[in-house]
């Protein structure tokens, strides 16, 4: 009993610790963004809030290119969020449904190709896309991240419907329906859950991808982007209030979403 009281709490420990190690830095981040910009001069700093203010945030707003961008991301994310599911969700529910050769080989192609290196596939498609007239564009950058996001797409997708019983779909079929019917009125709302939070994790993906971003485009860049170039020369409050207004969407998906993260990932019933 002891040994296992002691697991116990070292265990506990450990995940203390490792949510500090993730909570802080968001922390102190977000509580810069929300300060005056003097305060965030000062040393040392305060671990709490002395004063609240807007300033920094409107500071960063307001500065050349930002708003610009964000509506650069904005379009990359949604443009990468419908390609991604046009494509990714057919491919999952094929998955899911149908048995055919090289079924299992396809699967490990799909995870194969997120173990190229960003750099390895960005520097050929900046290339190609200089060719086809589409370097600087949002529409080279969506394509990357599609190209980025598609395996998750793909593998969720494929999860999520092969937890709907294919006996569903089919005492449907019996009773009338097309199978784009049983589909439609069977499996896609049943499913809806899990493909919200394989379209968010998605635009997320999206929204904070930086390193392909940067090399295909030089004017009309991304938010990540944008804050990366202009990173060296800009001031403490820029930095802060960047980095807290990126951490945003990731922020708000975990809050919403993680119900259905853990249904895909399953529970652990005693």
């Amino acid at each position: 009993m002891r040994r296992w009281s002691w697991s116990r709490v070292w265990l506990h420990v450990l995940a203390v610790l490792l949510a500090l190690w993730v909570i802080v830095p968001i922390y102190l981040i977000a509580v810069a963004a929300f300060s005056p910009r003097d305060v965030i001069y000062k040393y040392p700093k305060p671990l709490f809030p002395t004063q609240v203010s807007l300033e920094t945030m409107l500071f960063f707003i307001r500065s050349s290119g930002v708003l610009d961008s964000v509506r650069r991301s904005i379009v990359v994310a949604l443009l990468t969020l419908a390609v991604s599911m046009a494509v990714g969700a057919p491919a999952g529910y094929a998955l899911a449904r149908y048995v055919f050769p090289g079924r299992d080989t396809f699967r490990i192609a799909i995870v194969s190709t997120r173990a190229f290196p960003i750099v390895i596939l960005s520097i050929p498609l900046a290339v190609s896309f200089i060719n086809l007239g589409l370097y600087d564009s949002v529409i080279s950058v969506a394509l990357m991240h599609t190209a980025l996001a598609l395996p998750f797409t793909i593998l969720v997708t494929s999860s999520v419907f092969a937890s709907v019983p294919v006996d569903l779909e089919e005492a449907a079929m019996t009773l009338g329906c097309s199978r784009l019917g049983a589909f439609w009125r069977i499996s896609l709302p049943l499913t809806l859950p899990g493909l919200a939070a394989a379209a968010i994790f998605t635009f997320v993906l999206s929204w904070n991808e930086v390193f392909a971003a940067a090399i295909l485009t030089l004017r009309n860049r991304t938010l990540p982007a944008h804050v990366l170039s202009v990173l060296n020369e800009s001031p403490l409050p820029f930095r802060f209030a960047g980095g807290f207004f990126l951490l945003v969407p990731a922020l708000i998906f975990m809050l919403f979403i993680r119900r259905y993260l853990f249904n895909l990932w399953g529970r652990v019933v005693r």
